[in-house]
């Protein structure tokens, strides 16, 4: 099939960028001695993440559990699946079930929840793998390092039915960075934090074998840093326009783009697309450039548009359409077909049940994001 075959909105998936992608993220990891577990609440696929494993990494994460309960349900029986998310006791009959069907573990960062851990898997008999949540600055979850950290994981390590593994954080401050340099300060004060704490619990006795780190605009400066273990980056594999101005990557490197329609031209200087607020979000651009817009209109020849057409700003989003400010004058018209690199590709994986893989011109296959709207 042609992509000009395809009705649009469609979210496309350029399979050669994914595969690099896949790849560079897997040979940095590797070559600095460390583990990679993507996060696969960017794509929602078991097939890519199949693809991720296959390349060597050690198991995925997930966003909650329905996200782990779609990728078993969907053959990834037996994998090691981690959630970096504080998920509740009252989904303890859910967590159990999976236990059986694959390899788990949580994190937690509040005593009474790691307690009610403790209890259910007292009551079931088992041992769950528990890492402590970190804050290093990002002021969402996690325990302050710089309070009684290390009374809480001598509280932790010492209940029944929990396996303290070790330490996971989120350096997700690093998206409001304005420069390399202060996103490489982020990635050395997040492995300082964490190995600081690593320390001091092994003076007291607490042995502590993972450093897990995670998010992709740190991923080049986190790599190979004394003490990491883990890296947990997911919009790697996809990358979005937000990652482009962190230069975490560059166009060609994103292989996540919407096919849009122009649906009408009311005016010399306005355009509209069909690829609204459901199609491409509200997300606003982050990063080093702030970006305008909803997302950026690409123009060239070919499958692979690799240039950003800066006369056209997506400027207001309504469900069904993208309102598109027009600089200058556009060929543009009724009927045309764009492709528009989105600012956060993670949210759009979420608002589609299959995405299109494709190659230059040619979809070559079409993927179910299994685990949408698994939210819960």
């Amino acid at each position: 099939m042609h992509l000009n075959d395809l009705p649009t909105p469609q979210v496309l998936i350029d399979q050669p960028r994914l595969f690099a992608n896949i790849d560079r993220a897997q040979q940095l990891a590797t070559s600095a001695g460390v583990a990679l577990r993507p996060h696969a609440k960017t794509h929602k696929s078991p097939v890519v993440a199949k693809w991720q494993i296959e390349k060597g990494a050690v198991g995925i994460c997930c966003a909650k559990l329905g996200e782990v309960e779609a990728f078993v349900d969907a053959g990834m029986e037996s994998v090691n699946i981690r959630l970096p998310y504080p998920v509740n006791p009252f989904n303890a009959a859910r967590l159990i079930a999976l236990m059986d069907r694959a390899t788990l573990s949580i994190i937690v960062d509040h005593l009474d929840v790691a307690r009610g851990w403790s209890d259910e898997m007292r009551r079931a008999g088992r041992a769950l793998d528990v890492l402590v949540k970190v804050d290093v600055g990002f002021h969402r979850c996690g325990i302050d390092p710089a309070g009684d950290a290390l009374g809480f994981l001598q509280a932790v390590a010492a209940m029944p039915g929990l396996r303290l593994r070790g330490l996971l954080s989120h350096a997700g401050h690093g998206y409001h960075a304005a420069s390399d340099d202060e996103l490489r300060s982020v990635a050395a004060r997040e492995a300082e934090t964490l190995t600081a704490l690593r320390d001091r619990a092994t003076k007291a006795g607490i042995g502590l074998d993972e450093m897990s780190v995670g998010a992709t605009p740190t991923l080049r400066f986190s790599a190979g840093l004394p003490g990491i273990t883990e890296l947990r980056p997911g919009n790697y594999v996809y990358f979005d326009r937000t990652q482009v101005a962190l230069g975490a990557a560059t166009l060609d490197d994103c292989a996540l783009t919407v096919l849009a329609t122009v649906v009408s031209k009311p005016a010399a200087d306005r355009i509209i697309l069909d690829c609204g607020s459901k199609t491409l979000t509200n997300d606003q651009a982050r990063g080093i450039t702030k970006a305008a817009g909803y997302g950026a209109v690409l123009v060239g020849d070919g499958g692979s548009p690799r240039r950003v057409d800066e006369t056209l700003t997506i400027e207001r989003l309504s469900e069904e359409h993208a309102t598109v400010r027009v600089t200058g004058r556009t060929p543009l018209q009724p009927g045309d077909r764009v492709r528009v690199l989105p600012n956060h590709s993670c949210v759009v994986s979420n608002l589609v049940d299959a995405v299109r893989l494709m190659e230059d011109d040619r979809v070559i296959d079409t993927l179910p994001v299994a685990a949408r709207g698994r939210i819960q």
